[in-house]
């Protein structure tokens, strides 16, 4: 798995990512827009002092609605070596970060594993994805990553290739999540700190609260405490006059019927947020910080 004719997600471009960019925006140098402590993902993953998150730009889903625009459709960000990689995971392991979090990390895999090859830290690898992975992407993954967290964002086919432009985003997610599982085991939390296991996020969409129903009913029938479910509120609208079904908020009815959902299927091992949970935290400066 290489950047020639590149393979590396299920959208299988087949571009030559060494003499231009692929579907993802990227090349074959890892483009990074921040390396820094990080304190608003899942309690388990931030902890008291921090993620060490690195963001990578590009994006091979490309949500219409990305919090992270700036990055994974605008092409924030610096280009690096794979061994400049290596020293970020190493500086952040050294600013005291509970983890290495890898966010939006799908398209740069074979520059991952070579940045870990040189420098593999002392505490756990978050892989932060949107779902959408390849199967050979994530057996190369194997032995590199400790933790999974990754997206289920829809289950019709209808509304995840009118949003993300993938109608096959299910059925690779699903089959990501399942294999992501098989890696890794059952969640393992020490003094309230993930160190091992998977995290399965949802983002419940206006309008969608029925899909979402649908995306709960599929993940229950993974194998029961296999891992943690974390179910989003924080979805924030911009710039989506092509798309005036989803320019809102979230209801309060909406995101409580579908945590009503997942308690009566039985999934109450995770997170969920509450609904003024949609800060400008979550979204942070991409101004090259730790590059």
């Amino acid at each position: 798995m290489d950047y020639k004719s590149c393979r590396i997600c299920p959208r299988r471009c087949g571009a030559d990512r060494t003499v231009g960019n692929g579907l993802c925006g990227a090349g074959s140098m890892p483009k990074v827009a921040r390396a820094a402590l990080h304190y608003w993902e899942e309690p388990c993953i931030s902890g008291t002092g921090g993620s060490g998150t690195v963001f990578f730009s590009g994006c091979s889903l490309g949500c219409v609605y990305c919090q992270n625009r700036e990055i994974s459709h605008g092409g924030a960000g610096r280009e690096i070596s794979t061994a400049r990689l290596a020293d970020i995971f190493r500086e952040l392991e050294a600013a005291g970060a509970h983890n290495i979090n890898l966010v939006t990390p799908t398209h740069f895999v074979p520059s991952i594993i070579e940045a870990l090859d040189l420098y593999r830290p002392g505490i756990p690898t978050v892989y932060n994805c949107g779902g959408y992975e390849s199967a050979e992407a994530l057996e190369a993954l194997r032995d590199y990553i400790d933790i999974y967290l990754t997206d289920i964002k829809y289950f019709s086919p209808e509304y995840s290739m009118k949003y993300s432009g993938a109608a096959d985003y299910f059925e690779r997610a699903y089959a990501a999540a399942a294999e992501m599982i098989a890696q890794t085991g059952p969640p393992v939390i020490r003094d309230g700190l993930m160190k091992s296991g998977v995290i399965i996020r949802h983002l419940v969409l206006p309008g969608l609260r029925r899909d979402s129903m649908a995306v709960l009913d599929a993940v229950a029938k993974l194998p029961k405490d296999s891992f943690l479910l974390s179910l989003m509120s924080q979805y924030t609208p911009a710039d989506l006059e092509e798309f005036p079904e989803i320019n809102r908020r979230v209801t309060t009815f909406e995101y409580e019927s579908v945590v009503s959902h997942a308690v009566e299927l039985g999934l109450t091992n995770g997170y969920t947020q509450d609904r003024r949970s949609a800060k400008e935290e979550y979204t942070p400066p991409f101004d090259l910080t730790g590059i």
